[in-house]
């Protein structure tokens, strides 16, 4: 949790910079804006910490399965 925390507050204040540059230097802080900024920082967050869920899921769905054969791509 704590690698996806970093990781959505990187991605996430890169792509407000890239979202919401203009609005920022505007000063453009309306409450609908300041809930899309907000937003566009908290979706990588959502983003890596499901993605880490499902593989750890499939990890161990993999370790408890008597196949010892992965597939691989």
């Amino acid at each position: 949790m704590k690698r996806a925390l970093k990781f959505g507050v990187v991605v996430g204040l890169i792509l407000l910079v890239i979202n919401h540059g203009a609005a920022l230097s505007e000063g453009d802080f309306s409450s609908e804006r300041l809930l899309r900024m907000v937003l566009t920082v908290m979706v990588p967050y959502f983003v890596s910490t499901s993605s880490s869920v499902c593989a750890m899921k499939e990890r161990a769905r993999e370790e408890q399965s008597p196949s010892s054969e992965k597939n691989s791509f």
